[in-house]
């Protein structure tokens, strides 16, 4: 009966080290909610701000754009015929919808092997190694979410040479970041109190 309750017990530990937020916290438009509720995500965001630089209201808005803060999205499924699942629209998963390559790409640069896209803390820490990269390539400020995020989504060869420019819908995405970024800044400072 002991081995049983050690298992139960063990079981129950192992499951709560590696779970992952699947829903989205309940209120998306205000920065201080989000962080009340998964306290978590606060220490993930400072501990990047603090390692790379990249302000916290920049991780939030493209994370908000990314997976709306769930840590298993996925993109959807494409269809052949309409009907017949072939597989899903990229490889992107997690927190911060981070590729396979260029996440094992973060792995080994950062000599972060056992790093996961589902977990806040690794994700979090991937977008400002990311972000860092964009500013040394292409000369974009870590607090500029706009020009961040279309690095982000294009690649920072794709950015370059400036692939966004033929894609009105993403140039229109990218300002809804920039803006939702200024939302949260002016949010956080609100609520210092739990910051």
């Amino acid at each position: 009966m002991s081995r049983l309750l050690f298992a139960l017990v063990l079981l129950g530990f192992v499951a709560a080290c590696s779970s992952t937020d699947t829903r989205a916290p309940s209120n998306l438009e205000n920065a201080c909610a989000i962080l009340k509720e998964r306290p978590h995500f606060k220490r993930a965001f400072s501990a990047t701000q603090r390692k790379w630089g990249v302000p916290v209201h920049v991780q939030m808005a493209v994370l908000y754009q990314e997976s709306k803060f769930i840590g298993n999205a996925r993109t959807p499924h494409k269809y052949a015929l309409g009907v017949l699942p072939m597989g899903r629209q990229s490889s992107a998963y997690g927190y911060a919808q981070a590729l396979d390559g260029t996440w094992d790409e973060y792995k080994r640069e950062t000599r972060s092997r056992g790093a996961r896209r589902d977990d806040i803390r690794d994700a979090t820490d991937f977008m400002g190694w990311y972000m860092n990269e964009s500013r040394d390539r292409n000369g974009v400020s870590l607090h500029d979410a706009r020009a961040q995020y279309l690095n982000y989504h294009e690649g920072h060869t794709g950015y370059a040479r400036g692939n966004y420019r033929n894609k009105p819908w993403l140039t229109r995405i990218a300002d809804d970041v920039a803006s939702r970024s200024a939302r949260y800044q002016q949010q956080l400072k609100s609520c210092s109190r739990i910051w």
